[in-house]
């Protein structure tokens, strides 16, 4: 139902009161059916909801990690390409690791806090890309109130690790 149709009940209602009642709690429906409607603002994302044509957004394009160092050459050989999603919780962290192979990501949601082992910092946010470091100590975390997803690309060979981890780094 309609406002238009709400009114004409209204005009051939006997009982102005129930009428009136009706476009109330009608107008009141359509209006909370209209917010429903409203473009997304709960992530980095809400911002394209009325978008009318296909967007090419270039998010990074760099030879370098996010701290300024070359990134190495690619290996030789056949490569394994690896998605992983990660989900920080609020407060959380990883521990010291380094990567030996080229990854970046995405941050979905949050702020994540990237620290290198020189104190070294960059916070990445929600839409953000970052290029991670290479062979480089370091690790993130989420310093903010709001649960942090990043998805991060590998680009790796079968057998070799993503990440080697620093379980004697106790800062």
């Amino acid at each position: 139902m309609n406002i238009l149709e709400l009114m004409n009940i209204l005009k051939s209602s006997k009982k102005n009161l129930c009428g009136l009642s009706l476009l109330v709690v009608g107008a009141a429906a359509i209006g909370m059916m209209a917010g429903c409607a409203s473009p997304r603002t709960d992530s980095a994302f809400g911002k394209y909801d009325d978008a009318k044509e296909v967007k090419i957004i270039e998010l990074a394009r760099t030879a370098q990690s996010w701290d300024g160092v070359e990134l190495p050459d690619y290996p030789a050989g056949k490569p394994e390409l690896v998605v992983r999603r990660y989900v920080f919780p609020s407060g959380s962290k990883l521990g010291w690791h380094h990567h030996p192979v080229i990854n970046y990501g995405i941050l979905q949601q949050g702020e994540l806090t990237i620290i290198g082992l020189n104190g070294e910092e960059k916070t990445v946010k929600a839409g953000e890309a970052v290029v991670e470091m290479v062979g480089t100590i370091h690790h993130g975390e989420n310093r903010g109130d709001k649960t942090v997803v990043l998805d991060m690309f590998y680009i790796s060979q079968a057998g070799t690790p993503i990440a080697v981890q620093h379980p004697e780094i106790k800062k």
